[in-house]
């Protein structure tokens, strides 16, 4: 017996699975990533270049927690 479209569209409207979602797990190892990274530019006297990493990286880590 085919699927009534009530029960079809339903189902695109309950949240994903847990394992679909995209956790909070892969930002934190990103944002420590690009941290640790910037601040190595910092510290091997890149100064401009590591503080403009790490303003462009917390934006864009604003931006995708916020799900722009």
């Amino acid at each position: 017996m085919p699927e009534d479209d009530f029960g079809l569209w339903e189902r695109e409207l309950d949240p994903a699975p847990e394992e679909e979602r995209s956790g909070g797990r892969g930002m934190v190892v990103v944002a420590g990533l690009t941290a640790t990274g910037c601040t190595a530019m910092i510290a091997l006297g890149e100064v401009p270049l590591g503080t403009a990493g790490l303003v462009l990286s917390s934006i864009i880590l604003l931006l995708w927690r916020i799900g722009l």
